[in-house]
C-alpha cells in the first residue's frame, strides 16, 4: 500500500503539471493563462484523479491480488477452504473488496490535490501566473458535484479491480503459468472497464 501512495504521489502530481503546462501554452496564445488553475482543477476531478489512481491501483494492487488468489487457486488452497465449508469469496474476496472501495476515494483526492499542486508550480515557473490567482481560478468555479462524481468513479473503479482480480485468479489453471496468465489478464481487464466505465459515468452525470 505505501509503495502505491509513492506512485500516485508522482503520477498525480506530473499529471497536473501536464494538464497545466499544455493547456496554458495554449491559453497564453489569447491571453488567458489565468485559467489554468480551472482547468487543472476540474479535469483533475473530474476525470484524471480517479482515472490515473484507477490505473496505478489495477496495475500495482489488482495484479497483486490476482497472483495470490491465483497462487491459492493452483495450490488447492481456495479447494481446502471449501472442504472446511468456508466460502472462498466471502473470507477471501470481501475483505479486499471492502478495503479497496473505501481506499480508491481516498488515493484519488489526494492525486487531485498533487495535480493541482503541480499545477501552481507549473504555473508558477513557466507561464508567471502567481499562486493565489492560481488557486482562487482552481476553487472558484469547481463544484461539490465534480468532487462527487470523481469520487463516485474511484469507488466503481475500486470494485472493478477487486472483482475482476479475484475472478481472474479463482479461475487460474495450469500453475504457474496461469498465475501469470491471470495476473496479465486483470490488469488489461482493468484498464477496459475503468475507461469504459469512466465514459459512461461521466456522461451520466454531465449530460
Amino acid at each position: 500500500a505505501l509503495q502505491t501512495v509513492h506512485v500516485v504521489l508522482v503520477v498525480g502530481l506530473f499529471i497536473g503539471m501536464i494538464v497545466a503546462l499544455q493547456t496554458g501554452i495554449e491559453l497564453a496564445r489569447i491571453g488567458q493563462q489565468d485559467q489554468i488553475g480551472t482547468i487543472v482543477s476540474l479535469s483533475m476531478a473530474r476525470e484524471m484523479g480517479p482515472f490515473m489512481t484507477g490505473l496505478v491501483v489495477a496495475a500495482s494492487v489488482g495484479s497483486a491480488i490476482a497472483a495470490q488468489m491465483g497462487t491459492m487457486k493452483v495450490a488447492e488452497e481456495i479447494a481446502a477452504l471449501d472442504v472446511m465449508s468456508i466460502n472462498p469469496l466471502r473470507y477471501l474476496m470481501m475483505p479486499r473488496l471492502v478495503a479497496l472501495a473505501v481506499m480508491m476515494p481516498l488515493l484519488a483526492v489526494y492525486t487531485n490535490l498533487l495535480g493541482i499542486f503541480g499545477g501552481a508550480i507549473v504555473g508558477a515557473t513557466p507561464l508567471n501566473i502567481s499562486p493565489e490567482a492560481y488557486f482562487d481560478n482552481a476553487f472558484r468555479y469547481a463544484e461539490n458535484k465534480d468532487l462527487y462524481v470523481g469520487l463516485f468513479k474511484a469507488f466503481l473503479f475500486g470494485l472493478i479491480i477487486v472483482t475482476v482480480a479475484c475472478h481472474q485468479g479463482f479461475t487460474a489453471t495450469e500453475g504457474a503459468v496461469g498465475v501469470g496468465r491471470a495476473t496479465r489478464r486483470t490488469v488489461i481487464v482493468s484498464f477496459l472497464l475503468i475507461l469504459v466505465v469512466g465514459y459512461f459515468v461521466t456522461r451520466m452525470f454531465y449530460q
